[in-house]
Formats: structure tokens, C-alpha cells, sequence
């Protein structure tokens, strides 16, 4: 008997490199009272236990408590070769290794024993309004432990809209992934009340790869634990990209922390890495030519509006904005949604009008466009700029997206452009003013004693800014 639960802790122990069971050692060496020196591997060592008093005092100022909770019962429900489950309230440390191994190394199969436990005490299937709670309570963790350790990459919850909805939203958005064994999708009231059985919530964790992701930053963050190695994967690393532009000028955002991480995960996956600000109504004034003077020819961005009655939607541009009476981009644009619903809608290969901008034509239509036709775009900013609409009956041709605003016509409340990824050479080299291109009237004006007026009109570029971690 001995030999089996040595042999169970063993093979989990031995998924982590040395110094991250060291790391793990230490950690549990702390819940459990005893002093770091022990080493983890002897049998005295394996003997400790911790109790849920200890992780909660933990993990108190880091994770809400209802999530310390529940990775307390995940923890506990790890049966042990040789012992009655569920007898003992405090947390072997083969259970604390294993809990560990399946969450932070598994698999999907591996997860979702734990997963279950942690949406409800009780064995057997589980309500859909269960797992909603979960993931919610998963969401909040995750944006409240990223704040609190400092990890939100020059976002704050001071420069970006409250994130309470956004919980919710996103919540929303992956426990609709839920299929039943035969493939269908319940929807509405009828969702909440369904029960799951294990096998349906295992396809789901497999499929909605975020409930994985979000979980392991919680584990790590929230407990302290292998947050200081390097992560093996790239959707831990991007999960929230780097924030450029806001620092000093006391805006908030239109976007919010949860819709940031999932928008974030819907872009290609060398533009994850950061966001930089490029346009904001509120700074830059309600103008379209200012818009366009601020977001051509600055590689990939993203597009956010707000209208009159409070939505928020917006699109992924693939390409530099130019300006001209041609549809550009590729299948790379999409659409999405942040309020009152988070969601993302992508090419139907219908047609190549993923994106518009023109101004000052007589002969064809003025404005920001992204998806539809002309007259009936999926998403449509006018040049004379407040005015917009987005027309999709029953949906928009490109992205199969919905009306995306309130009313078919909207009035534009406000509006932001974030470029993604790195910033394109050509802007690095910094925009030409009339005097780069004309030297002679440079030295005209030199000679005149007249002072470069348009030099104070350039914008700095803030890729050296330092922003906060």
C-alpha cells in the first residue's frame, strides 16, 4: 500500500523540472506549518498536512475566498491509494503534488475530476447554473489575482471600464460552449437547469481552452507557485498583452479586463503581445479626419465604439488602414461585441469586404466600414463623424454578425483604435511633415527666422514608454 501511494506522488512529482519542485515543496512546506528545510522528497516530508484555515490565509488578500474554496475541495476530493475519501478536512501532501500535476500538467481527462469537485461537493452530474457559477467566480479570480500581483501589463482597473459585466460576459460567453452528448447546444433558462454529466463538462474543458488557462494563472498566481518560472506555453504568456498609450493621460478605456483577454485571443498570434493606443475621441477630439490622420498606415488594429445607448462593439482590422474607394484587409478581420454581449464573429467567405476607408470622394461612399456593402455595412462609422450604422438582416454577409448596436442607426458616444503587435517600420521612421518633403521651403523659413511650427504638431512615438508591469 505504501509503495502504491509513493509510486502515485512519484509519477505526478516527476511532470516538474527540479526547481519547480522545489517551488511546489516550499509552498506546501508554508500551508503546512512546517519549516522549508524538511525537502520534499523524504516520506517525513509527504506525512504533513495543511488545513483550509492555512490556504485561505494564504491565498487572502490574492483570490476571492469563494475560489480559495473551491481549490480547497479539488484538493480534497483526490482519493489516495489505501484511504477513505472525503473522511479528513485537511490536505495530504500527495494530494496537494497530484492536485498540482493534473491542473498545471494534464490533460483534459486528467482536469476534469478536479473541475468537477470544484463546481460542486456533491459526486454525479452538475447543473448548468453550477458550472456558470464557476466559471464566473474563474473569471474574477483570474483579472482580481492579476491586479493584485501586478501582472495586468500597464492596464489597470482604474484605466479600463469596471469589469463586473465583463465577468459576466465573458462567463456567459464560454459556458455557451457547453454541448450535450448528442451535439446540441440548450439555450436560455433551460441551460441553467440542464445537469451535466462528467463526460459532457470534459469535452467542454477540452474544447474552451481558456477554463484551463485561467485556471492554471489562478493556481499559480493565487497560490504563489511557479509564477517566477518561465511558462510553457504562449496563452499563458499573451493571455493579456501589454498596454501602451494610456499611462498619464487619465482615460478609461472602453474595453474592459475580461474582454481584452478574450478579443486578445481571437487575433493572430504574433499580434498578442501588445496594444497600443492610437486613437481615442476622448483625447483626439470628435473628428474623422483626425481618426484617419491617427490610424493609417499604422499596421493591424483594433476598433471599439460606444454608442448613445451604451453598446460596445467594434472590429479586427488585418491590415494598415489606407485610404481609398477599394475594400481591403483579409480573412483575418473579424467583428465582435463586448456589451451587452461578449462575442466574436468571423469570416464567412461569402465575400472580401472585410474593410473600408475613404474620404473626401464624391463618387463613392465617406466613411469607416467593415463587413457588408456599400449602404449596409456590418459596421459603419460616416465621415461626417457621430453618425453611423450597422445593418446585418438577418446577419452581415462577411462576418455573419448581428445588428452589433442598439438601433440600426446609431449615434457614436465614443470611440478608440489600438494598433496590435509591434509597430510597423514605417512608422518607427516617424511621418514625414511637409518640410521633411520640401527642404527648400525648410530653408525658407530658416532664413526667414520663422520657427518649425510643425514639428510640435508631431505626436511622440510611445513605443519606449515605460509602462507599469
Amino acid at each position: 500500500m505504501g509503495n502504491a501511494e509513493s509510486n502515485a506522488y512519484h509519477n505526478h512529482l516527476s511532470r516538474f523540472l527540479p526547481e519547480e519542485q522545489t517551488d511546489i515543496d516550499g509552498v506546501f512546506d508554508t500551508l503546512s506549518g512546517s519549516s522549508g528545510s524538511a525537502g520534499g522528497k523524504n516520506a517525513k516530508a509527504t506525512k504533513k498536512t495543511m488545513t483550509l484555515a492555512a490556504l485561505q490565509a494564504h491565498t487572502r488578500e490574492a483570490l476571492p475566498e469563494q475560489m480559495t474554496v473551491r481549490l480547497y475541495n479539488g484538493m480534497k476530493s483526490i482519493d489516495l491509494p489505501g484511504k477513505s475519501s472525503g473522511l479528513s478536512e485537511q490536505i495530504a501532501k500527495e494530494q496537494f503534488v497530484i492536485f498540482m500535476s493534473d491542473l498545471l500538467k494534464g490533460n483534459a481527462d486528467e482536469k476534469i475530476a478536479i473541475i468537477m469537485r470544484m463546481i460542486s461537493k456533491t459526486e454525479g452530474p452538475v447543473k448548468g447554473k453550477q458550472i456558470q457559477e464557476f466559471t464566473e467566480d474563474l473569471i474574477m479570480s483570474l483579472v482580481h489575482v492579476l491586479s493584485y500581483r501586478k501582472e495586468l501589463k500597464g492596464w489597470t482597473l482604474e484605466n479600463t471600464r469596471d469589469s463586473a459585466s465583463g465577468v459576466k460576459a465573458l462567463a456567459s460567453q464560454l459556458f455557451s460552449e457547453l454541448k450535450l452528448a448528442d451535439g446540441t447546444k440548450p439555450v436560455g433558462p433551460q441551460l441553467l437547469e440542464t445537469s451535466f454529466d462528467p463526460s459532457v463538462v470534459e469535452d467542454w474543458v477540452y474544447r474552451v481552452p481558456q477554463v484551463s488557462v485561467f485556471l492554471s494563472v489562478v493556481i499559480r498566481q493565487g497560490l504563489h507557485v511557479l509564477h517566477s518560472l518561465p511558462d510553457q506555453t504562449n496563452d499563458i504568456l499573451n493571455l493579456v498583452p501589454r498596454c501602451k498609450g494610456m499611462k498619464g493621460r487619465g482615460l478609461v478605456s472602453l474595453f474592459d479586463i475580461p474582454s481584452i483577454i478574450y478579443i486578445n485571443s481571437h487575433l493572430p498570434a504574433e499580434l498578442q503581445h501588445k496594444w497600443r493606443l492610437l486613437f481615442s475621441s476622448r483625447l483626439h477630439g470628435e473628428s474623422f479626419s483626425q481618426l484617419c490622420g491617427h490610424i493609417v498606415n499604422k499596421g493591424p488594429c483594433i476598433v471599439i465604439l460606444k454608442d448613445l445607448d451604451g453598446f460596445l462593439f467594434g472590429g479586427f482590422a488585418s491590415h494598415s488602414w489606407e485610404v481609398k474607394p477599394q475594400f481591403q484587409g483579409d480573412n483575418r478581420c473579424f467583428l465582435f461585441s463586448v456589451f451587452p454581449s461578449l462575442a466574436v464573429y468571423t469570416y464567412t467567405g461569402y465575400n472580401d469586404h472585410f474593410m473600408y476607408l475613404n474620404n473626401g470622394q464624391q463618387t463613392m461612399p465617406n466613411g469607416l466600414g467593415m463587413g457588408g456593402q456599400h449602404g449596409y455595412f456590418g459596421l459603419w462609422i460616416d465621415s461626417d463623424y457621430g453618425k453611423g450604422h450597422s445593418k446585418a438582416k438577418p446577419r452581415c454577409t462577411t462576418y455573419n454578425s448581428p445588428q452589433l448596436s442598439a438601433k440600426e442607426d446609431f449615434t457614436l458616444d465614443a470611440m478608440e483604435v489600438w494598433a496590435v503587435g509591434d509597430v510597423p517600420e514605417s512608422v518607427t521612421k516617424g511621418k514625414k511633415s511637409i518640410l521633411d518633403v520640401d527642404p527648400e521651403a525648410q530653408a525658407l523659413l530658416e532664413m526667414a527666422g520663422k520657427s518649425r511650427h510643425s514639428e510640435g504638431l508631431r505626436e511622440p512615438i510611445e513605443e519606449d514608454e515605460d509602462d507599469e508591469n
